[in-house]
């Protein structure tokens, strides 16, 4: 047993850098106050005179609305914060909790299974007890190749994790080991129903394989053209569930099938943070930043999203913590369940209505983790079957699956609707960014991609901000003010268009039609001698 005398992370205030931020924040903030001053003084003035007061109005409610935006994006300013992690002050690896690895794919054209394979291996290469990893990948594809490339890489796994074991690989990633990347697709039809289908990866061959090699599991749930499956977030839930009565554990890594492994202890890194004592019962996830090994250094469309991890959720991460990503996090199962200790008071008829019929799952609500498999030959055909209703499109009728549990459906950015959720129930989060790159993916590099992936987050943005669950006047007193103004500057900001677009036009516009808008520049002379020929003809034009 290792000491526990001793922290198992550190928080770290950038005191120079709070400082100079909020210099920043009160200068600016004078200045501002100085300009709607002045609007509002400029239009009361309009009273007593023949111009018009439709551009003066417009003119002020942009430099208002984008003021109001600014002042909200000076929450991630206010306390900036970086963590330092002690992996080796950890318990014994037989105290460690299990991790269930969560990896979704769907289209095996974009997602070359190649690339899927070499996610899925890296994981399984992760430098965590064996027995205590489960990776569950979802193929909402339903597509066979990916099937057949799962069984191939279980194969190759037997090989590789016992190699990067015992060399101490530190590039657990196949294809970064042997620095080559190929590109496989094939033809994938979702427009016909799909099946539910559950597969665990067995070789015969070992008796007692779960306690040296992770459980790998391939999940394809139940999909209905005429039945809504709610994308990303609907194959999440499915494996949710699915896992809840197979292993139940009580941590889940969450990966894109392209975002490999790339550092084998990041396991480790988050449970520093998830196993202090004093702060496990409120924590809900570890976000790690998203690295990419394909982006160029000049980087002209910042698909790297640097001021997103090194700006936003540094300084939300002082905050009570940033957002869910989407990929790259360690999350406590609980926090996607109900607020910290509330399922104990919920009674057995309201666990059904909130969660479903199934026994099986209900049971492992109340389990910190559930061992069905001493060995994957333990899985019988009541439990295969118990999966396969768990994974099936209609399960979800009726209960508050997306709504109230389980990653939220509401907005196309699920990600940051659901910790926004976590967040409003009293949950924290935390950013931890390590010198190494934990995981590395492949970013977007074309302007077609670029523009796709930011309207389509955009509108998720826009579509929360105006529905009743807007952060400016959604949720409880439990989240901090300046973590709620972090949410309202990330709902906000894409309605910053409107305020440019009436700037971009409105000035030129009152321009050619005489109209003032701002004051004029007046210069006291004594003699033109000391200005050139060109500022005298300006000065005199302007003031004719």
């Amino acid at each position: 047993m290792k000491s526990t005398s001793h922290p198992l992370h550190l928080t770290h205030l950038q005191l120079q850098t709070l400082i100079i931020n909020r210099l920043y924040t009160l200068f600016h903030s004078i200045a501002l106050t100085t300009l709607i001053y002045y609007r509002l003084s400029s239009i009361f003035a309009l009273f007593h005179t023949t111009q018009p007061f439709i551009p003066h109005i417009l003119i002020f409610i942009a430099e208002f609305v984008l003021s109001f935006i600014w002042l909200m994006s000076q929450s991630f300013l206010w306390r900036p914060v970086t963590r330092t992690v002690f992996p080796d002050r950890l318990s014994n690896d037989d105290q460690l909790p299990p991790i269930d690895v969560f990896i979704c794919t769907a289209d095996p054209q974009k997602e070359p299974p190649l690339g899927v394979m070499n996610t899925v291996v890296s994981t399984m290469a992760l430098n965590y007890p064996p027995e205590k990893l489960c990776v569950y990948l979802s193929d909402d594809g339903g597509c066979l190749v990916t099937l057949e490339a799962m069984q191939e890489a279980w194969k190759f796994a037997k090989l590789w994790v016992p190699f990067c074991k015992k060399y101490d690989v530190k590039t657990i990633c196949p294809s970064a080991y042997f620095d080559g990347r190929e590109v496989d697709d094939d033809e994938v039809n979702m427009d016909c129903d799909e099946k539910a289908w559950i597969k665990v990866m067995v070789d015969e061959s070992m008796h007692d394989q779960i306690r040296h090699m992770p459980l790998l599991v391939y999940v394809s749930r139940e999909k209905r053209p005429s039945h809504p499956h709610h994308f990303k977030a609907g194959a999440l839930n499915a494996l949710l569930r699915v896992s809840s009565v197979i292993s139940n554990s009580p941590y889940i890594l969450g990966l894109d099938c392209d975002m490999y492994c790339n550092d084998k202890n990041s396991a480790r890194q988050a449970m520093c943070f998830h196993l202090d004592p004093n702060l496990s019962s409120s924590l809900a996830f570890v976000q790690f930043p998203q690295k990419f090994h394909n982006i160029s250094k000049h980087d002209i469309y910042e698909s790297e999203l640097r001021c997103t991890f090194k700006t936003l959720w540094q300084g939300m991460d002082g905050i009570k913590g940033p957002c869910l990503s989407g990929t790259c996090y360690y999350l406590k199962r609980e926090a996607l369940y109900q607020s910290p200790s509330s399922l104990q008071e919920l009674k057995l008829e309201e666990l059904r209505d909130s969660f479903g019929s199934s026994n099986e799952f209900i049971k492992s609500l109340h389990m910190k983790s559930t061992p069905k498999l001493g060995c994957v030959k333990d899985l019988s055909d009541e439990l295969l079957q118990e999966t396969k209703l768990l994974a099936s499109c209609e399960y979800e009728n009726e209960t508050k699956w997306g709504k109230e549990v389980g990653f939220r459906y509401f907005s196309v950015v699920g990600d940051f609707f659901t910790s926004f959720n976590m967040h409003c129930v009293g949950w924290v989060s935390i950013l931890y960014m390590p010198s190494r790159p934990s995981f590395l993916g492949s970013g977007t590099t074309s302007l077609n991609d670029v523009m796709i992936q930011g309207t389509r987050w955009t509108a998720g943005l826009i579509e929360v901000a105006i529905s009743r669950f807007s952060p400016v006047i959604y949720g409880s007193s439990r989240m901090s003010i300046l973590q709620r103004f972090c949410y309202v500057w990330l709902a906000m900001f894409p309605l910053a268009f409107i305020s440019l677009w009436i700037l971009a036009t409105i000035p030129q516009l009152s321009l050619l039609n005489g109209v003032t808008i701002y004051p004029k520049v007046r210069l006291r002379l004594k003699t033109p001698t000391h200005l050139s020929l060109y500022t005298c003809l300006y000065y005199r034009a302007y003031n004719t």
